[in-house]
């Protein structure tokens, strides 16, 4: 029955309304499949294929020495890994055991290190040795016990192995000998001591995963989420997506520590028999290669990577006609950029069209997809089964009519179970209406018009998207002003034809500090040290004072409009010379 609550009911196609839900958790979601197909390729890896029951077998193995280093339930381990199997072994391993899988960029910088690994209260850690020093350096300042040390190399095969040694490996520093880690070899091998009750079992809103977030005021906190999250979240995009079939080939390019790699790109595709084609480090032209090479059936990604994709000359005749699905997320889908991706997909031998999502980590990932067979300019689509979206407006419960903007609200079966170490804002995020459904206020603005299609209008709150990647201005203003140096800073974003935004600093020098370029490099290596390198500012500009609102705080939107005025005077003086 459609209601006042779901108008979007009857253009969902062929897709349902509610599902029926798996009710376990994540690791028994994918053993399930594995008993059912076993013989059938999980994912492949630079060259390698593995088999969903060489999978489960390695992960099992990976769960019984998490056991012998003394990994208990409910204890937090910190992956901190690219997409490779030692990754997705050591993720449902931690599961497994009825611990929880604290997920991190590894190119986070060591301050952001320290700071994950003590909000968490990790007791182990897991990174590539191209990272370790990173790790060492702050590991005295945390509560980690064991720090597992893994290598791409140790996942290749041999030809591969070979010449990955010649090139990347040679690279990386050597690790001393007698440092105080477990080398990935070593740890598998401890599995050997554990004989027994090593299998936790552990209920579907029992927390599993810990992935970071912003938050509605810029701050970093955990956001954690249950098995049933991250399960519900496979059904739906699975039942999203009726053109599924089991062996689907999905490339997993999007990162493990975002919920649109984890939850799409690898838990959706594991749980529901897909097979991941798992990307360690990619660019636009290694990503373009894998599609063809692989003939993957579906792709994720950011507006910038099909920007990027559009002016590869290596795509030029290459045949796309094994796509089933394009989806785009972590930033909005400019109207002129799906145009011209869509002419590239057709243009390659594609039957389909890209197809923009919407969500925020606090659901995991997408909760709300452009539908297969029915397209509206501008829109990101209707929500995913028993997912509700409603416009309200902002900060309140009040419903406003269609069409008029208001923040974004979301419910379902993703919302997560709250923010960890922070009641307050959990409350603030998470509030529960006299419909009886628990509501995440987003933050975000939009509407919705009269047949449910929802319209993404802008953020409510300062974030930048770079590249895909959500990057607070408050942090890194935290960051700065922490600086002895600098009195104030204001951070904003800047428009870039490749990365949609990027971040610029504005600094007010403390008294007597010299506006030179060597305080500028000073603050840059500050910088560098303690943000990630996807947030770093490829600029800091001194200024003897701030623009200020009518009630003192810092006009971010004048340096905004101020910048703006540069590029557009800039691109006019090139326009006429």
């Amino acid at each position: 029955m459609i209601t006042a609550k779901t108008p979007w009911a009857e253009h969902l196609g062929s897709v349902p309304l509610h599902l029926d839900y798996f009710e376990g958790s994540m690791f028994d979601k994918i053993a399930d499949i594995a008993e059912r197909y076993p013989d059938n390729i999980a994912f492949d890896f630079m060259g390698r294929s593995t088999t969903y029951r060489q999978m489960v077998q390695e992960i099992e193995r990976c769960a019984k020495a998490l056991k012998t280093i003394g990994v208990r339930e409910n204890d937090k381990v910190t992956i901190a890994m690219p997409n490779c199997p030692q990754a997705i072994y050591m993720f449902y391993a931690v599961n497994l055991i009825g611990a929880i899988a604290n997920m991190i960029h590894p190119l986070s910088a060591e301050k952001e290190i320290e700071f994950y690994l003590n909000e968490s209260e990790s007791v182990t850690a897991i990174t590539l040795d191209q990272f370790y020093n990173k790790f060492e350096s702050i590991r005295e300042n945390t509560k980690v016990v064991n720090i597992i040390i893994a290598s791409v190399k140790d996942a290749l095969s041999r030809p591969v192995r070979a010449g990955y040694m010649l090139t990347e490996g040679r690279k990386i520093k050597r690790i001393p000998k007698d440092a105080p880690v477990i080398r990935w070899s070593e740890f598998m091998r401890l599995s050997e001591h554990c004989f027994y009750k090593y299998k936790v079992q552990r209920k579907s809103d029992d927390p599993a995963v810990i992935l970071y977030s912003g938050g509605t005021t810029g701050t970093t906190k955990g956001i954690i989420l249950t098995n049933r999250n991250f399960n519900a979240l496979g059904q739906q995009v699975v039942a999203a997506n009726p053109m599924f079939r089991v062996g689907d080939k999905m490339l997993a390019a999007m990162p493990l520590f975002h919920g649109f790699g984890l939850g799409v790109c690898i838990h959706t595709m594991l749980s529901q028999g897909g097979r991941c084609i798992l990307v360690p480090r990619f660019t636009a032209k290694s990503y373009a290669k894998d599609i063809v090479k692989y003939r993957c059936n579906f792709i994720a990604g950011v507006p910038t990577l099909y920007e990027a994709l559009l002016r590869l000359p290596s795509m030029e005749g290459a045949d796309l006609s094994c796509l089933k699905g394009v989806f785009s997320g972590g930033d909005s889908l400019s109207i002129e950029l799906k145009k011209k991706f869509d002419t590239f997909l057709y243009d390659h031998k594609a039957s389909i069209q890209v197809r923009e999502g919407y969500g925020t980590t606090e659901t995991v990932t997408a909760c709300c997809l452009t539908p297969p067979h029915m397209f509206k300019e501008g829109s990101i689509g209707l929500p995913f089964p028993d997912t509700y979206i409603k416009i309200v407006e902002p900060n309140t419960d009040r419903e406003l009519p269609y069409g008029e903007e208001g923040e974004i609200l979301l419910s379902g079966p993703t919302v997560m179970k709250e923010y960890m170490k922070h009641p307050d804002e959990t409350a603030e995020t998470l509030r529960t209406h006299d419909d009886g459904l628990t509501w995440v206020y987003t933050g975000d603005l939009g509407t919705m018009d009269d047949e449910g299609f929802v319209y993404f209008k802008g953020r409510a709150k300062r974030m930048i998207i770079s590249s895909g990647y959500n990057v607070y201005p408050g942090q890194i203003e935290n960051i700065l002003d922490a600086n002895d140096k600098v009195q104030m800073s204001c951070v904003i974003g800047v428009p870039d034809p490749y990365k949609m935004q990027k971040v610029k600093a504005f600094v007010k020098l403390s008294p007597g500090v010299p506006a030179t370029d060597e305080t500028k490099a000073e603050l840059l290596a500050y910088c560098k040290k303690n943000i990630a390198k996807y947030a770093m500012p490829y600029d800091i500009e001194f200024k003897d004072d701030m623009p200020k609102t009518l009630v003192g705080k810092v006009a971010y939107r004048v340096l905004e409009e101020e910048e703006l005025a540069k590029i557009k005077a800039a691109a006019e003086q090139q326009a006429q010379a």
